[in-house]
């Protein structure tokens, strides 16, 4: 397995995308939206939050996710009893060396499905703070680096909420994406057990479509996508509104903000393009939103759902209309001051020009001489001389006699100086 990330193209990382869910949909019945929220939120490296009843295949949808992804899975079962060292682990003594030596838990893996996790006390809930935030541990004052990616699925039940610990916010606050799966409807259920029936094991599993180093370079890619001033400002628009809301007692947070940023980018890679829109935003409100939300009193007891209060969002603020070819709103203050450099020095040069010119043209009227190539100058001296011997020779016309021709022969004069001082007009400017 090589670490080196291959380049990779929009479209080249759509298809890769496309055939990883896929290959998942190959043992999960779920809504292939909640797959392209799942992983939305790994390529933006964010976590995951599933929140639905027993059965649904949470834990499925975990392993076979990193399965696809060629990544190395790991389970943490949440438990009343579990410990912080348990999650993260401990400095174990080695009697043969006497030494003490770190003894990794569970969390240095790519992929951590913390089950139940809300079953768990906060003391070892606030253990997987460090660990999702800043892709550490720190343990006996030693810090230790996690594996890279590093990805937490979180999964908890809505029912039997007795002896359980709710998430605090500022934990559901570093999940990017909180989706559920639903029950499936009858063709799902149908296609659930022919596959069941087509394998002799209980549990389903898949084969790697991709590496470790492809999904590192979709997440690069990810970093290079624009996101226009429009969209962003449309994304603090949603989230501002959700804080104005007066059901909600804390809207999203500024971490929030870049959350859904970060994951919005990401759908741009999954869709095969560089550049990010609304309908991205829109798509993934509610799942990057929804979660961060906290409920009024009020609105718990008349049974207001943090999603409502999102689609409201939506509903109110303006959709921005942005064009792919916008300019990129990432311009450098160096670019910008090279610009205006540049328009200052062409400016400069047009003036300096200009007054030569200027110069030019006024010497011409005055003095009868211009600043123009040899070239030119020869040129006006042929039509000059040209225009004399035409003059002449009506003149001379005139003086025989003929009257007529002396009366056509002036007209042509005329015309023949407005040219020569066209031309010398021409050459000023």
């Amino acid at each position: 397995m090589t670490d080196t990330p291959p380049e990779m193209t929009y479209d080249e990382a759509s298809d890769v995308c496309l055939d990883v869910v896929e290959r998942v949909e190959e043992a999960v019945v779920v809504d292939r939206a909640v797959l392209f929220e799942a992983l939305s939120a790994v390529i933006a490296r964010g976590h995951v939050l599933v929140e639905d009843v027993p059965g649904t295949g949470k834990t499925v949808l975990a392993r076979v996710l990193a399965g696809a992804l060629g990544l190395e899975f790991g389970r943490l079962q949440f438990t009343p009893d579990l410990l912080p060292a348990d999650v993260t682990g401990s400095n174990v003594y080695n009697e043969h060396d006497r030494v003490f030596e770190f003894a990794e838990g569970p969390v240095f893996t790519n992929v951590l499905l913390a089950d139940e996790i809300n079953r768990a006390p906060p003391k070892t809930q606030a253990a997987l703070l460090e660990a999702m935030e800043e892709r550490q541990v720190s343990v006996d004052g030693t810090t230790h680096d996690l594996p890279d990616p590093f990805v937490v699925v979180a999964t908890q039940n809505p029912v039997e909420q007795d002896g359980t610990f709710r998430l605090p916010e500022a934990q559901r606050d570093r999940f990017s994406v909180k989706t559920s799966l639903g029950y499936p409807d009858v063709e799902g259920e149908m296609g659930l057990l022919d596959r069941r029936a087509n394998r002799r094991t209980i549990a389903p599993s898949v084969d790697a479509v991709v590496d470790r180093a492809t999904l590192v370079a979709l997440q690069d890619l990810a970093e290079d996508v624009r996101v226009d001033e429009k969209v962003r400002r449309y994304i603090i628009d949603v989230a501002r509104e959700t804080r104005e809301d007066g059901r909600t007692e804390i809207g999203v947070s500024p971490r929030g903000i870049q959350r859904v940023f970060e994951a919005v980018r990401a759908s741009a890679v999954i869709s095969g393009r560089g550049y990010a829109t609304p309908d991205d935003v829109k798509r993934l409100a509610i799942p990057t939103m929804a979660h961060r939300v906290v409920l009024t009193t009020e609105a718990t007891v008349e049974g207001v759902d943090p999603y409502q209060v999102v689609q409201r969002a939506l509903d109110v603020v303006e959709v921005p209309a942005v064009s792919p070819t916008a300019p990129d709103p990432e311009a450098t203050a160096d670019g910008q001051a090279e610009g205006r450099s540049v328009e200052e020095s062409t400016a400069d040069g047009r003036t300096a020009d200009g007054q030569s010119r200027g110069r030019a043209a006024d010497g011409s009227a005055g003095n009868g001489a211009t600043e123009a190539t040899e070239t030119d100058r020869a040129t006006r001296g042929t039509d000059e001389t040209a225009g004399t011997t035409d003059a002449e020779t009506d003149e001379a016309a005139g003086e025989t006699g003929a009257g007529t021709d002396q009366e056509a022969g002036a007209p042509e004069a005329r015309d023949g100086t407005a040219d020569g001082r066209g031309g010398e007009s021409g050459a000023g400017e």
